[in-house]
């Protein structure tokens, strides 16, 4: 299905206008940051493989990138290391339990299964290849920063609120070590997972950081190749599996698209050669996800009929029918 600018753009308001009063949801606590967050701010954005932008709202509010920053680092780890040594050291499978989730590990000896959960993502941030923690924390921004296609910073406000409350995943980290799935010191480790989600993107980056792997992965606002185009079907593969949350096995179902959500409200979903959409909206679910944000999304998904699983003509009558014709 062809997707001109007039439908792209009206899909898009129409997801903001439809689900802008649409109650429920709770700003995450656990983060000071994020519970000060204004619950009312609502933004969606699309941004196609050709670099188009199309927003509606509040896209431009900078909010914490948080979860969805695993996708990122997973690339930046997956080229370092190679996709065959990722899967064997992360893995590629839900967990069925929640993104920060002890049990899981105990479960599997220590080791993570997704990179896209809390244990596996500090593991895959031990994977980037650095002398030290700060070196490896610059090329996680610098890889951030080539998917948004502008300079993005590090909010050291959501940083200090999130380095100060993160003992869970400290004891996470500490898990993975003993189960030989950390690759780096493991606090050191930790340190810097925490400040990957602790930088502020707006909606209209994150749709342009999802539109970069709908691209495969060139940036198709800078035009930057920014992850090699083999990789990328792997990534989509992860985000499938884990990427928002619990609540994956359904939104496959539903929406049928790759996604990722993060606690600061975030929501993506990427549909591949085609574009990226994203939102933004405090409030969450039960799991993790925004209310409005992935109501938003899939929306917008289904009214450019954008699933990955719909097979083209399953509306026709079937070839036996024809040819009786």
């Amino acid at each position: 299905m062809a997707h001109d600018a007039q439908s792209i753009q009206a899909a898009v308001d129409a997801a903001h206008r439809d689900n802008a009063g649409l109650q429920g949801g709770a700003n995450a606590s656990y983060i000071p940051y994020l519970a000060s967050v204004d619950s009312s701010l609502f933004g969606v954005a699309v941004v196609t493989a050709e670099g188009e932008v199309y927003s509606a709202g509040d896209a431009d509010f900078e909010f914490a990138l948080e979860s969805i920053s695993k996708v990122f680092t997973m690339a930046r780890a997956m080229a370092d290391v190679g996709p065959e040594a990722f899967h064997q050291k992360i893995g590629a499978d839900p967990t069925g339990l929640p993104f920060n989730s002890v049990m899981a590990l105990e479960l599997h000896n220590d080791k993570p299964l997704s990179p896209l959960v809390n244990a596996g993502a500090m593991s895959s941030a031990s994977l980037v290849k650095a002398a030290g923690a700060e070196q490896r924390w610059q090329r996680i921004l610098e890889t951030q920063q080539a998917f948004a296609g502008r300079k993005i910073q590090l909010s050291p406000e959501v940083n200090h609120s999130e380095q100060t409350t993160n003992f869970h995943n400290r004891a996470i980290a500490w898990l993975l070590y003993s189960g030989g799935a950390m690759y780096s010191d493991p606090m050191e480790a930790c340190d810097v997972y925490t400040r990957q989600c602790s930088t502020l993107v707006s909606t209209k980056d994150l749709a342009t950081m999802g539109a970069t792997l709908a691209a495969g992965g060139v940036n198709p606002v800078t035009q930057e190749r920014v992850v090699a185009a083999e990789l990328v079907p792997h990534m989509l593969a992860e985000m499938t599996m884990e990427g928002l949350y619990t609540s994956s096995g359904d939104w496959a179902y539903t929406v049928g698209l790759p996604g990722k959500s993060g606690v600061g409200g975030g929501v993506l979903s990427v549909a591949p050669g085609k574009l990226a959409i994203a939102a933004f909206s405090p409030p969450l679910d039960p799991v993790g996800n925004s209310v409005r944000g992935m109501a938003a999304v899939a929306q917008v998904a289904q009214r450019l009929d954008l699933s990955l699983y719909k097979v083209p003509g399953a509306g026709d009558p079937p070839l036996s029918a024809l040819a009786k014709g």
